[in-house]
């Protein structure tokens, strides 16, 4: 007989080999500081295990209650807020966004994604509120490479950490005054897309943004520490950033002291602004595996989740065939993406173990979280180390944990 962690069917062999393989392959010899995994299925946590450092610096042990950036893995909150609005029949998802952002009603989209920003024309259709949902919006990022992405950095569209005094607003008005990097719906690109889905709840709610998530999502669900911002009292819980230096050594990125996490915020990046616990996130994928409810409270009905899982590009096709750029939260292929989440399609096309259906996302700062409805499983992966997409955790974890379902 094969031991297993509680009722879960889930092996402690498997779980012992995972931590070992963290351990031994990441942590001693110091890829990253430290990490901290939760498993659960059937509504059972099966695995809690904190390892490491959460700040090198100070000699803080990782532990189960550390506060983590989460970067991109806010989209997933974002996209819930914004679809508990379109239950209330506030929207459609064929509705253009210019309804709600009139000042975006003539915006412009350039003629080749790779071209001049000046070489413009009118787009095929208006961006809708699927577009933005679905990161078909033709919004994309500054970080990026490409003459727009110079041309948000020039005009200080968003970048993360240096938002200080602004507000969702200016935003909004800095990209009135750019192109889409193409036709809405014409592609899928990583970019901004959440953060105008934030604006777009703040709008049709009437709540700022950080008050409609704390009414609506984080209050319900009993999210005690996720947050804009990290407060004075809950500081000494914060994790340590970190890079790899130049001597491929780890560096300090962003110190929990001096964070501009540790100050009230003004702009809440709707797509990558959040810090929270692992436990506080658990329960956000609970309440999405239950359907929409946990605990009694219901954020969303089972048929929108359904709604959000299923992919929403074009006649089926996966990120490999409609992607534009060099980055995302996700590999491409056998990979589709919904509203707000990316989900397996083609279980061979991505060369590892999992199931059709399960759907996920990450965050800047290596942070990922799946969900498996075939297998009534939650997996979140914590630590702090930037860029994301340095180590495949994602994959690792899976090849090694998958074996292990053994009920």
């Amino acid at each position: 007989m094969t031991a297993t962690a509680g009722n879960t069917g889930i092996s402690i062999d498997a779980l012992s080999r995972l931590d070992r393989h963290l351990l031994s392959r990441y942590i001693e010899p110091e890829k990253i500081a430290g990490c901290l995994t939760l498993i659960s299925r059937r509504g059972e946590i099966a695995h809690l295990s904190a390892m490491g450092q959460m700040d090198r610096e100070r000699g803080k042990p990782m532990a189960t209650g550390t506060i983590f950036r989460f970067y991109s893995m806010t989209k997933p909150i974002t996209s819930v807020a914004l679809m508990q609005l379109h239950e209330q029949g506030m929207f459609q998802l064929t509705d253009p966004v210019h309804r709600f952002i009139p000042q975006w009603r003539d915006l412009q989209a350039m003629s080749q994604p790779d071209g001049p920003v000046t070489d413009t024309c009118p787009p095929a259709r208006p961006m809708s509120m699927r577009d933005v949902l679905s990161h078909q919006s033709g919004l994309t990022y500054g970080f990026m490479e490409g003459a727009l992405e110079q041309a948000y950095n020039r005009a200080d569209v968003y970048q993360a950490g240096t938002m200080k005094g602004r507000d969702l607003q200016s935003m909004i008005d800095r990209l009135a005054e750019m192109p889409l990097k193409f036709s809405p719906g014409d592609n899928w690109n990583y970019g901004v897309s959440t953060d105008v889905c934030g604006y777009l709840v703040q709008t049709i709610s009437g709540q700022r943004f950080d008050e409609y998530l704390q009414e609506q999502i984080f209050d319900p669900l009993g999210m005690v520490d996720t947050a804009f911002d990290v407060p004075p009292e809950k500081i000494d819980r914060f994790a340590a950033n970190y890079e790899r230096g130049p001597d491929r050594q780890l560096r300090l990125f962003d110190d929990p002291a001096t964070s501009h996490y540790a100050e009230p915020q003004t702009f809440f990046s709707d797509g990558g602004g959040l810090v929270s616990t692992a436990q506080d996130y658990h329960r956000f994928c609970q309440m999405l595996l239950n359907g929409g409810e946990l605990d009694g409270a219901r954020l969303l009905g089972p048929k929108t989740i359904e709604l959000m899982t299923m992919n929403h590009l074009p006649n089926g096709e996966d990120l490999s065939q409609r992607a534009l750029g060099t980055f995302s939260e996700t590999a491409n292929d056998g990979v589709g993406f919904g509203l707000g989440f990316a989900m397996i399609v083609d279980i061979p096309r991505t060369q590892n173990v999992g199931s059709i259906g399960e759907y996920y996302w990450g965050g800047a700062a290596s942070t990922i979280f799946w969900i498996d409805p075939a297998e009534e499983m939650i997996v979140i992966f914590l630590t702090q180390f930037m860029p994301s997409g340095t180590f495949n955790f994602r994959g690792q974890i899976k090849q090694i944990l998958y074996p292990g379902l053994v009920e």
